[in-house]
């Protein structure tokens, strides 16, 4: 694919088809962050449509439940096909749409495949068949899962194939069917999601996508025939989705909405190593990653020493074009760019120190890219507007400590909660992380990014609303359903006194 090559647009992909308009609704192009020159698509969406997907994924609800596990497999692993073969076009599509390097998005087309594994190899079991004893005297009792119905699934920018891949793969698996709206920041990615389905040869409805902006999702999760929301993004946009489906009772929502995360590093840390996961975790993915680390708290008696090894190695970060050979790429457009700036400024009124100012750069090729950011925060204060925000950038603040109660009074300081690392050698430290630190994830020893399609991934507080992902996706996707069988026959001696009861034939 040629760098400027201008992508068509196919449409929206609704029971089966691409269906697109003559008029539209709303019409934005997508320039690439990494070389505004480079235009990526442009777009076009229409309102009606949501409605068209909705009613073409009820249709097909009923027969791809009753259809059986055995052969929704068999699409599955067409689908997996597919994702392989058209890996490496998907690679450059993120790369061109997100700025991240290749080697980064060759890492998100991985993933897509190893879901579909893991979800029928691993995830599977949550929902199998399970039964019990005498959960009755003599009457035996079942736990068995069945599918909620249509689900919509509202995708972000920074991962535009594999995050949404996280809740669809369990979705369809479980009987459910789906209609995607991708990012508008990254519509080819949900574009190229649809190909694979529809060469794959789904049934008609069972996956739909449609595009569009503010105005398509919010229809979308408000539709009355939508049995779910499934939603990776911003606190504020799943804060909206709760607050606007309050009344929607039978719908269940899955809101994974972002962190502020903390690595804590003890006295007894390797520095080293350290060093090396607190960069990976501040500035892999430019910070635009709900995982990333944007604060590291150090203990007094090393502080010296990380910082000196962090700001050093943080200088040689290569910064640059998707193509090269570099580590970090643009931030997704100008306003992140307005924000990750106005961030320093924010953080400077607030008597944080600059290490590492972070500032526009004018590179080669025109595009969002930003430095990194390190600021030594003097006090701690859990009023601070730039301690306890989300910046979504390539930011990190510093904290010195001299206990662990205080590393954890500022970990649990910013509202969110989503992920912690403690680097130390003590097991109690640990331990004692594990009760106190108000995340879903607590990682020892290694980056609070990247995580495992094997276990759990969910915060607490605004991070998520106990609706985990990764292993548990399958969960929030089936209900349980408890049966009490007993085929034993009509007997009068279990019945009970002034009950008089006779079986006239």
């Amino acid at each position: 694919m040629s760098q400027d090559q201008i992508i068509p647009f196919k449409g929206d992909f609704i029971a089966g088809r691409w269906v697109r308009s003559e008029k539209s609704d709303e019409e934005w192009t997508v320039q690439s962050p990494a070389n505004l020159k480079d235009t990526v698509i442009h777009m076009a969406s229409r309102f009606d449509h949501v409605e068209q997907a909705v009613q073409s994924a009820r249709k097909a609800y009923l027969p791809w439940a009753h259809m059986g596990l055995e052969k929704r497999k068999q699409y599955m692993m067409r689908l997996k096909e597919m994702f392989a073969s058209k890996g490496s076009e998907l690679a450059e599509i993120l790369s061109r749409e997100t700025g991240k390097p290749l080697w980064e998005t060759k890492t998100e087309v991985a993933a897509l495949g190893s879901k579909i594994d893991i979800t029928l190899n691993h995830s599977i079991k949550q929902i199998t068949e399970e039964e019990i004893k005498d959960a009755l005297p003599g009457i035996s009792g079942f736990t068995r899962h069945k599918p909620r119905g249509v689900m919509a699934v509202v995708g972000p920018f920074n991962f535009p194939a594999h995050l949404p891949n996280g809740h669809i793969i369990p979705a369809l698996v479980s009987g459910n069917t789906v209609v995607f709206k991708p990012s508008d920041k990254t519509p080819v990615a949900g574009q190229w999601m649809a190909e694979c389905y529809e060469k794959a040869e789904f049934p008609e409805g069972v996956f739909n996508m449609i595009q569009g902006r503010v105005e398509v999702g919010k229809r979308l999760v408000n539709h009355d025939q939508v049995d779910g929301v499934l939603f990776t993004g911003s606190y504020e946009v799943g804060l909206k989705i709760k607050q606007d489906t309050m009344t929607h009772h039978w719908k269940v929502l899955a809101l994974e909405m972002g962190g502020k995360n903390a690595s804590v590093i003890w006295k007894d840390a390797e520095i080293k190593k350290a060093v090396y996961e607190s960069l990976i975790g501040s500035f892999m993915t430019a910070g635009q990653r709900c995982s990333c680390t944007s604060r590291i708290i150090l203990h007094r008696d090393i502080r010296d020493q990380f910082v000196e090894q962090f700001y050093a190695a943080a200088k040689k970060l290569k910064i640059g074009h998707w193509r090269d050979e570099v580590f970090m790429g643009p931030l997704i457009d100008q306003a992140s760019v307005e924000k990750f700036i106005r961030y320093q400024e924010i953080a400077k009124r607030e008597g944080a120190e600059s290490l590492m100012r972070g500032k526009a750069l004018d590179l080669d090729h025109n595009g969002y890219y930003v430095t990194p950011s390190i600021n030594l925060v003097k006090e701690f204060d859990p009023k601070s507007v730039y301690q306890k925000s989300e910046i979504f950038g390539p930011n990190v603040a510093i904290f010195t400590v001299d206990t662990i109660e205080e590393a954890l009074e500022i970990n649990n300081s910013s509202g969110f909660g989503l992920v912690m690392s403690i680097f130390t050698k003590e097991k109690a430290l640990f331990d004692k992380a594990l009760i106190e630190a108000k995340v879903g994830v607590l990682n020892w020893n290694r980056t609070t990014n990247g995580a495992s399609s094997k276990l759990p991934f969910g915060g607490m507080n605004k991070s998520g609303n106990d609706r985990p992902s990764g292993n548990l996706a399958i969960q929030y996707c089936t209900v349980p359903v408890a049966s009490l069988e007993d085929h034993t026959p009509y007997s009068p001696a279990n019945q009970p006194p002034g009950l008089n009861f006779e079986n006239k034939e």
